[in-house]
């Protein structure tokens, strides 16, 4: 299993909005995509910018290039993105997971 981490910052004013926002674009077409694993959404502030972090888990390398493209290395984004993003980082992190596990169980 591979693990995808993104980071991105947008206005602390607009971070639920920035939310919702996830929710009807990456966090959709995640879960649309073969091989898509699991996620995890984290969200904290500073002053007046909301960082949030996705790590998003996928079955392989092949299965982060149906969401991704070619290049996996790179960040994908959407149209709207600059209307809530303070700056597009141009890449993301991938790692090999060697324990996943939710509920207290390793």
């Amino acid at each position: 299993m591979i693990a995808r981490t993104w980071h991105g910052r947008v206005p602390a004013s607009r971070a639920d909005a920035y939310r919702a926002y996830l929710e009807r674009t990456g966090l959709a077409d995640y879960q649309a995509t073969p091989g898509f694993a699991g996620i995890l959404v984290e969200r904290w502030v500073e002053g007046d910018v909301a960082h949030y972090q996705l790590t998003t888990l996928w079955e392989s390398e092949a299965a982060i290039r149906r969401f991704a493209g070619d290049d996996i290395t790179i960040a994908r984004y959407y149209p709207e993105d600059d209307d809530y993003l303070l700056e597009r980082e141009p890449t993301v992190r991938h790692a090999e997971v060697l324990l996943a596990s939710l509920g207290g169980q390793a």
